[in-house]
């Protein structure tokens, strides 16, 4: 099969999650479709059954899950349009850390991408642009209006996108379908038909090769207060790193750490630089797992003071709605210690520490939500809300200035 086939192959399945028969001269990898495409679905539904820890959460229907995507599993021409139907079935879940780790391009990507939009009248309203986006790139801003993407209405696209096996109705699940919409197909350059004050527009929005940044960074504002950004939590190194930068910021007066555009990591990497801001242990988290059909007892995670000093003045935490995972973790860990305030936007919304699965015969990896995390109050991390809530035309870094200033005053 040829690019161009695939990848028509693949937008085919993905608008309606069904392909005609293709013949064998054009066909890529043909499967022993006898047995390993069905033993590798079983493998990944039965074991979501068991152990995913939002099915309470959630209108999906999980038996129907299984009706539906079975047959088109067991029928898929070759690997990725597999991995596609397996998109599908995990899509079901509206849960952006349940997805096909190892997806191929043109698999529609889990929202929210570079937008968030919201239903309006005349198409999709545009509410959040991630700053240095391809969207942002190409000119989009608050208010505008997408009407059609890929050249395809928005109402035809939703339709297509989706989700088959709810219960009942979900506002979550909508906006989880509007804002797949607008991201497009993972790997895939985009565009889109807009309207803003009664004029349209069409833009172009290529893929997006931002420039490499740290994994932590740190300077001192013009008042004084230090700053400490914080774009990943996966590598070890980003310890390290944070302790040289607070050590330059030892004398603040208030010290701003910023984990926007942070897409998450390992909480063993995120518990010692907390660390830094406690002079003995304390609680942080609290987490659940499932046990049968609910969720077990909940057990408490703890962090441990670490390092030469302790860093006892005011600190804010800055994020956005593109803080996630471990991003999220954070500032609710560090404001659950009472060492932080939180500043910005809504966060992504991703509730729960994933596990991995990689499934036996095809080798596809997947990864989904299985141990639910909580605030020390036990309120869910997926409800958490900002201290100080930030509107998304805003300029976070300077609430959360102005935030770092007023706890100084108040010290």
């Amino acid at each position: 099969m040829t690019m161009i086939d695939r990848r028509a192959a693949l937008r085919g399945l993905a608008a309606g999650l069904a392909l005609p028969a293709l013949p064998p001269a054009v066909q890529a990898k043909e499967p022993p479709r006898d047995i390993t495409l069905a033993q590798d679905f079983d493998e990944m539904w039965e074991t979501l059954a068991a152990r995913y820890c939002f099915f309470g959460e959630k209108a999906t229907d999980w038996e129907q899950v299984r009706r539906v995507y079975r047959p088109l599993a067991v029928a898929a021409p070759d690997w990725d349009a597999f991995a596609l139907v397996l998109r599908g079935a995990l899509g079901e879940l509206y849960d952006a850390h349940t997805n096909v780790r190892t997806a191929p391009d043109g698999t529609p990507r889990m929202p929210p991408f570079d937008l968030i939009v919201e239903r309006a009248p005349d198409g999709l309203r545009v509410t959040a642009v991630q700053e240095e986006s391809a969207a942002a790139k190409a000119g989009i801003v608050i208010g505008d209006v997408v009407t059609a993407v890929n050249g395809q209405a928005v109402d035809t696209a939703i339709r297509a996108a989706a989700l088959r096996c709810q219960r009942r109705a979900d506002p979550e699940a909508d906006a989880f379908v509007i804002n797949s919409v607008v991201a497009g197909g993972r790997g895939m350059a985009r565009t889109m038909q807009l309207r803003a004050a009664g004029e349209a527009r069409a833009v172009a929005l290529p893929l997006n090769q931002r420039d490499p940044v740290a994994d932590v960074s740190h300077r001192r504002l013009d008042v004084g207060i230090g700053l400490i950004a914080i774009r990943s939590f996966s590598d070890d190194a980003a310890i390290a790193a944070f302790d040289a930068g607070l050590a330059e910021l030892r004398d603040a007066p208030a010290l701003i750490i910023d984990v926007r555009n942070n897409g998450g990591g390992d909480t063993a990497v995120a518990r010692p630089i907390m660390g830094r801001f406690i002079p003995q242990t304390r609680p942080y988290a609290r987490m659940r797992r499932r046990a049968g059909a609910g969720l077990g007892p909940a057990w408490t995670e703890v962090v441990e003071p670490r390092g030469p000093f302790t860093y006892d003045r005011p600190v804010v935490v800055l994020c956005h709605h593109w803080s996630a995972s471990m991003a999220e973790g954070f500032p609710m860990g560090m404001r659950g210690l009472g060492r932080a305030r939180i500043v910005g936007t809504r966060m992504m919304r991703l509730g729960a520490a994933v596990f991995p699965l990689r499934l036996d015969r095809t080798g596809i990896e997947l990864q989904y939500s299985a141990e639910p995390v909580y605030d020390v109050q036990d309120r869910p991390r997926w409800q958490l809300e900002p201290d100080v809530l930030v509107p998304d035309n805003a300029d976070i870094l300077a609430a959360g200035l102005a935030e770092a200033r007023r706890m100084v005053a108040a010290a």
